[in-house]
C-alpha cells in the first residue's frame, strides 16, 4: 500500500536529510518563478542571479536523489514582461540533466472552424480553457507554460500510450502497428485547463499551482508500475501528492509554508478516506 509523506521543511534540507542517492523515480514540481508572486513564506522578488544560484542548489539535490532511469518533470512559466525565466532555469538544469522532452502545457486554446475544415467532431468555432487577460497592445494573452522532461542521460523509455489519445480516423488502427488499443501518442502539447472554481481562497489558495491532472499525466507517461517513489520538492497545496494517491504511488513532498501544507494534508485525508492511503 502506497505511503504519502509530507514535510514542513525546506526542500534542500529535507532531501539531504531524508533521501538516499537514486531513491526517487519521478519528480514533478513547479518551483517559484521569481516573477513577484505573493507567497506567504518566500520572497519571489530576489535578483535573477540569486534566484538562479538557489535554483542550482536545489537542482543538484534533485539530481542526486533521481534514479538512473528516473524522470524529472519541471513546470516553469514566464510572463510577457519577463519571458526569459523558463530558459534561464533550463540553462541551470543543463548542468545537471539532459533535456529529453519539451512538453507545452496549453491552458486555453481557440480553434476556428474555417481553419480545420470538415474535421470530425468540430462543428463550429471552439474556445476552451482559462487564462488571465492581458490589457496591453504589445503582448498576447499568456495561455501556455512549459513542462521540461529532464533525465540523467536522455535515454529513459516512456509509456507514451498511457497518456495516449484515440485515433480520429479508425482506419489508422489497422494501418499502423503501434495503433494497438486504438490510441496514439498524444505528442508534446497537453491541453490541461484549470477547473472552474467558485472561491479561490477556499478551493485554490496557493497563488501558483497546476491542476492535479498535470502531475498525474507525468507519472503515467513515465510508467506508474516503475515508480518506487515520487517527489515534489515544492509541494504547495499538494496536487502532486493527490496525483500520486490516485495512482497508488508512494510519495514524498516538501513545503515551507505550513498553511499550504495544511491544505495539502486535508485534501489527502479526504482522498485517503476513500482509498485507504496511509498519510504521514
Amino acid at each position: 500500500m502506497a505511503v504519502c509523506r509530507l514535510y514542513n521543511e525546506d526542500c534542500i534540507e529535507g532531501m539531504r536529510r531524508l533521501l538516499e542517492d537514486g531513491s526517487v523515480d519521478v519528480v514533478v514540481t513547479s518551483p517559484p518563478y521569481n516573477l513577484g508572486v505573493g507567497y506567504r513564506r518566500y520572497d519571489d522578488t530576489i535578483s535573477r542571479e540569486e534566484y538562479l544560484l538557489w535554483t542550482d542548489r536545489w537542482a543538484a539535490e534533485v539530481r542526486r536523489v533521481l534514479s538512473p532511469g528516473g524522470s524529472f518533470f519541471l513546470n516553469v512559466g514566464g510572463k510577457p514582461r519577463d519571458p526569459w525565466v523558463p530558459f534561464d532555469v533550463l540553462g541551470v538544469m543543463r548542468r545537471h540533466f539532459v533535456l529529453q522532452n519539451t512538453i507545452h502545457w496549453i491552458k486555453s486554446i481557440a480553434i476556428q472552424k474555417r481553419d480545420v475544415g470538415d474535421y470530425p467532431g468540430i462543428t463550429g468555432d471552439v474556445s476552451v480553457g482559462h487564462y488571465k487577460p492581458i490589457n496591453s497592445s504589445r503582448f498576447l494573452n499568456d495561455c501556455h507554460e512549459y513542462i521540461f522532461h529532464l533525465t540523467l542521460n536522455g535515454d529513459v523509455e516512456l509509456d507514451r500510450l498511457a497518456v495516449g489519445v484515440p485515433y480520429q480516423d479508425a482506419s489508422n488502427i489497422g494501418r499502423w502497428r503501434s495503433a494497438a488499443g486504438g490510441v496514439r501518442c498524444r505528442g508534446n502539447t497537453w491541453f490541461i485547463p484549470y477547473r472552474t472554481i467558485r472561491s479561490r481562497d477556499f478551493q485554490r489558495p496557493h497563488p501558483a499551482t497546476f491542476p492535479v491532472q498535470l502531475p498525474e499525466m507525468c507519472m503515467r507517461l513515465h510508467g506508474v508500475e516503475r515508480i518506487r517513489l515520487a517527489m515534489d520538492p515544492f509541494l504547495g497545496i499538494g496536487h502532486s501528492a493527490l496525483a500520486a494517491a490516485r495512482l497508488g504511488v508512494p510519495f514524498v513532498g516538501f513545503e515551507i509554508d505550513e498553511g499550504y501544507l495544511a491544505v495539502a494534508r486535508e485534501s489527502l485525508r479526504a482522498a485517503s478516506a476513500e482509498m485507504e492511503l496511509p498519510l504521514i
